[in-house]
């Protein structure tokens, strides 16, 4: 079948990397894609919210699957959009339904959503500019540090966790007034867990799902966690604490509550489910809901999966994911993000990349590349994912560290200490 993957970054040349693979692709596309991708498919250049341009392009390409890598376009309603078209509706569209997102395109949507299934997470209250006071008022009853999301999508960067009151107080107030645009216009604020987090991904057709396996990122740009807050800075699979009797509390007090959710509200959800999780204690609690794959966290968790992810979203499609068994690599895989200079504030682009051509056994995913006259150069604040595998995290750590060793590009930089607290 003819496939289009939707979006840009390293998610997104992982998932053409797994599909290309596949005895059930004929021809792939990425719209818009990057240098990377452009090297096992076709890019396209069409923006991933411009639905009247992608269902075009289906149409002339006979495109079959149109798998949706960033939120996005889910939040704004691909899934419902082809759904609604006679001459769309038979594409198979792997991502959620419009109302499906609103779980990550909405923090008080997602809060409540947990309220009504039983789903552990953190107490929380929401706000707007009409209830600043209140929400001032409440921030004065819990203890620091204090949690501040914005409502809506805003880029990985509308969580602040501040441990003064005043300061608190001070961010709810500039976070109403637009500091994140029409995201914060509703700010949560919730307590804060005090526990170790991981990353939980599920794939589901609405009623059958699968665990995919576990993940571990790190956001932060600097080494033990300090720093402003990036898309991530790479990413371990799997978690070394998340063991059987762990998963099994996840599985029936997180997993099953969440489906079964989704199901009572006759929400359709053809798509990822990434939960992201605190262990506090022994107890899972969850952070938040993502309706697409993480990044980097993808780079670690696909490349696990041995099972044709083709067969695997078809299934998903016609509602028999329950036919489906995942065969999963058991090696641990580590991803290390190479970022550009200055990110996740201002960088330059146009970096020409040396070093490709030398990388041995890792895999190299692009996320901020592009090709500008026969030279792969930077486009992007993160610009490459370097996975490898290995039968200890430790040891897959120091192969991606080596492999960055023969990259070079002007200003380069990246996280010298993933895992240092596992």
């Amino acid at each position: 079948m003819n496939i289009l993957v939707l979006g840009s970054g390293g998610r997104e040349h992982t998932f053409a990397y797994k599909i290309a693979q596949s005895h059930r692709c004929e021809s792939l596309f990425v719209a818009p894609g990057n240098a990377g991708t452009s090297q096992i498919a076709t890019n396209v250049a069409i923006a991933v919210t411009d639905f009247d341009a992608i269902a075009a392009f289906a149409i002339d390409k006979n495109i079959e699957m149109i798998v949706v890598g960033p939120e996005d376009p889910l939040v704004n309603g691909i899934y419902d959009y082809f759904k609604a078209k006679d001459k769309l509706k038979h594409i198979a569209v792997i991502g959620p339904s419009k109302a499906g997102a609103t779980l990550e395109g909405s923090k008080e949507r997602a809060k409540e959503f947990m309220m009504a299934h039983g789903i552990p997470t953190a107490a929380y209250q929401s706000f707007t500019a009409q209830t600043l006071e209140q929400g001032q008022a409440f921030l004065e009853t819990l203890q620091p540090p204090y949690v501040l999301k914005a409502d809506g999508l805003a880029a990985g960067k509308g969580v602040l966790i501040l441990d003064d009151l005043n300061t608190a107080k001070e961010e709810l107030a500039t976070m109403l007034q637009g500091k994140f645009g029409a995201a914060s216009t509703t700010v949560v604020i919730e307590e804060f867990l005090d526990g170790i987090e991981l990353s939980v991904f599920v794939l589901t057709d609405g009623k059958n799902y699968k665990i995919l396996p576990t993940a571990k990122d790190y956001k932060r740009i600097g080494e033990g966690d300090k720093g402003l807050n990036t898309g991530g800075m790479g990413a371990i699979s799997p978690v070394p604490f998340a063991d059987a009797s762990f998963m099994q509390k996840i599985e029936d007090e997180i997993v099953k509550p969440t489906i079964d959710g989704l199901a009572k509200e006759a929400i359709a959800y053809t798509g990822f489910v990434f939960i992201g999780l605190i262990k506090v204690g022994d107890a899972p609690k969850v952070i938040e809901y993502n309706v697409r794959m993480g990044d980097p966290e993808t780079e670690v968790v696909l490349p696990r999966i041995k099972t044709d992810l083709v067969e695997v979203f078809e299934a998903v499609a016609q509602q028999k994911l329950d036919t489906q068994e995942l065969a999963i690599d058991s090696r641990a895989a580590t991803t290390v993000m190479v970022v550009s200079g200055g990110y996740p504030e201002a960088y330059e682009k146009g970096k020409i990349i040396s070093g490709l051509e030398a990388v041995g056994d890792a895999l190299i995913f692009h996320a901020g590349t592009k090709e500008k006259e026969g030279e792969i150069v930077t486009s992007g604040g993160r610009v490459l994912a370097v996975t490898s595998f290995d039968d200890d995290f430790k040891q897959a750590l120091k192969k991606s560290y080596q492999t960055i060793e023969k990259l070079h590009f002007d200003r380069m930089n990246f996280r010298k200490d993933i895992g240092f607290d596992l």
